[in-house]
């Protein structure tokens, strides 16, 4: 593909969501730029010979990211779909509808996918229908940024442990004010009004959804912040922006990135 004609087609996608380099000079502008995060995640740096899944892929930086450390497969799943996502009742088709559009239909997994000469495999599934019966198992599998739009992620996390036989690495929006407070104690804070944003626990939270979906939490939660990328809007700083907890959280995203953590684990 000639660079000039990738790039067209990069930039005629309505919102990319991961920053991604697929050819030299032509970068996608992502919400977020995790080539600048990934060394701060426990993520394994050597891959070779395992057959790996990707949940909730969007336009495929991670999976692309296992089959660049050696994955002897790449298996990644979506849901393409807006309207089969998990919407709080009561939400607005409008919303419905502009949400959707950041996904394009999963344009962006196929631009990037072609451009990188990348044999990953794309299945629409939702994480809730994994089923080891229809995609196997998988050595090491990935869920990232994915739990906080789930109505039920600890059902989600038992449907990652139907098909993971050996390690899997849950890295998900965290609140980091809930986080610092209650190291111990598992909270979360519940959102669910119009969109599908659900909970954000604390760190401790993240551990117990994944221990009680059946997993073993090897060592402590790494807590870590996503760098943010060229599509996301820089806030203007008002006096009224610094007075709200909302606004002050909204600056530190900005500047710092978004509060994550991540979890190892093996199935019990």
């Amino acid at each position: 593909m000639a660079d000039t004609a990738l790039a067209a087609r990069v930039a005629a996608v309505p919102q990319w969501y991961h920053t991604l380099e697929l050819a030299p000079g032509v970068v996608t502008p992502g919400w977020f730029d995790l080539r600048r995060s990934v060394a701060d995640l426990p993520f394994p740096d050597d891959l070779t010979g395992r057959r790996c899944l990707d949940v909730g892929t969007f336009d495929g930086f991670w999976a692309f990211e296992m089959e660049k450390r050696g994955a002897r497969e790449v298996v990644a799943v979506d849901l393409l779909d807006p309207t089969a996502w998990d919407w709080p009742h009561g939400s607005e088709a409008a919303v419905v509808e502009a949400v959707g559009q950041r996904k394009a239909g999963g344009s962006g997994f196929e631009i990037a996918r072609e451009a990188l000469g990348s044999s990953v495999e794309r299945h629409e599934t939702s994480v809730y229908d994994l089923d080891p019966g229809a995609l196997g198992t998988f050595d090491f599998v990935y869920v990232g940024s994915l739990l906080l739009h789930l109505q039920n992620p600890v059902r989600a996390l038992e449907r990652v442990r139907a098909v993971c036989t050996g390690e899997v690495l849950v890295v998900d929006a965290i609140d980091a004010t809930l986080s610092a407070l209650l190291r111990r104690r598992p909270v979360a804070a519940l959102d669910g009004l119009g969109r599908p944003w659900w909970w954000k626990p604390n760190a401790a939270g993240l551990r117990r959804m994944v221990e009680s979906a059946g997993f073993e939490v090897i060592g402590e939660p790494v807590r870590t912040r996503l760098r943010l990328g060229a599509s996301q809007p820089t806030p203007r700083v008002t006096p009224g922006l610094l007075r709200t907890r909302a606004g002050r959280e909204q600056l530190a995203l900005h500047r710092l990135g978004d509060p994550h953590a991540a979890v190892r684990a093996r199935p019990r």
